[in-house]
């Protein structure tokens, strides 16, 4: 937080914050956690850029933060783990568009989605397994 406070402090906003429909922080927790310390507010008197997107699917919104976790990269595996699992059992997402609006591989998809225990998920059944291993 000190090294985001400094970079601020120096060289400005360089990034906006980014918010869902109802004001939800998408993007720039800690961009915004640190704008309130006394020193960013005083410089920048107490603005702070803010990007909203329009109104989106639950689906669509956590699309929207592995894609800017990943642009930095700077996701947690479990973290994204946990939300492929979200998207296959809540959101009902066929693979191939997880793959599409996510930029992943299949092999990626299927990692991530075992790594949360789902080996019953379609998505685990339908995937291609070398020769040398066969998943119980």
């Amino acid at each position: 937080m000190e090294l985001l406070k400094i970079s601020i402090m120096e060289d400005g906003w360089t990034q906006p914050i980014v918010v869902n429909a109802d004001m939800e922080i998408v993007d720039g927790f800690h961009r915004w956690t640190v704008s309130g310390q006394v020193e960013v507010y005083r410089m920048t008197k107490g603005l702070v850029p803010v990007v909203q997107l329009a109104r989106k699917d639950g689906a669509s919104q956590k699309m929207s933060t592995i894609r800017h976790n990943r642009a930095r990269g700077t996701h947690a595996v479990l973290n994204m783990a946990e939300i492929i699992q979200s998207m296959i059992e809540t959101d009902k997402l066929p693979m191939q568009e997880i793959m599409h609006r996510l930029g992943m591989e299949r092999e990626e998809v299927v990692r991530l989605a075992a790594r949360c225990g789902i080996p019953q998920s379609k998505i685990i059944q339908d995937a291609k397994w070398s020769k040398a291993w066969v998943p119980a």
